[in-house]
């Protein structure tokens, strides 16, 4: 059998995105570091992509929930990249007093998951704040090495299975 259409590898996929969304909430509510809203969106972002691996969760074997699983994984982890990207240039912009970003979120009129959902998505912090380091780098540095991985990891099965197999 070829490891894409294997439950337990688009299980332990799934499982991973989960468990960032669990350090996400233990960052918010066991250390008090508020989530600005370009975390918000980088929160969403990996939803995406945990919403775009269900599918092949739940039917690997069948081409179609692959296909969506790969297409929509990419572009979320690519989402999530420039969102990630643009959020490290806010925190490394020369003047902090021009690098504020937007209050509000800019969802459209009928996706509210900040009025749904407070919990996961009130943006309460500030952009331009370095709260937390690991190695030198801040989250949004982290998040943009995760979904640069993630991006490259989808790609790679992918392509491989399209040149290996000649399918997905």
């Amino acid at each position: 059998m070829k490891f894409n259409e294997c439950r337990i590898a688009w299980l332990a996929f799934a499982a991973s995105l989960l468990l960032l969304e669990i350090a996400a909430l233990v960052f918010q509510y066991s250390f008090g570091y508020e989530p600005c809203i370009k975390c918000i969106y980088q929160r969403l972002a990996l939803w995406g992509v945990f919403v775009s691996a269900l599918p092949a969760v739940i039917f690997p074997k069948q081409m179609l929930t692959r296909l969506f699983a790969y297409v929509g994984g990419i572009f979320c982890s690519l989402w999530g990249y420039k969102i990630a990207s643009e959020h490290v240039e806010l925190q490394n912009a020369p003047n902090p007093l021009f690098a504020a970003c937007e209050m509000l979120p800019n969802f459209p009129e009928w996706f509210k998951p900040d009025v749904w959902f407070p919990a996961l998505f009130e943006a309460r912090g500030d952009c331009a704040a370095i709260d937390w380091t690991f190695l030198s780098m801040s989250m949004p540095e982290w998040m943009k090495v995760i979904f640069l991985a993630y991006a490259i990891i989808l790609t790679f099965v992918l392509v491989y299975h399209l040149i290996r197999y000649k399918q997905l």
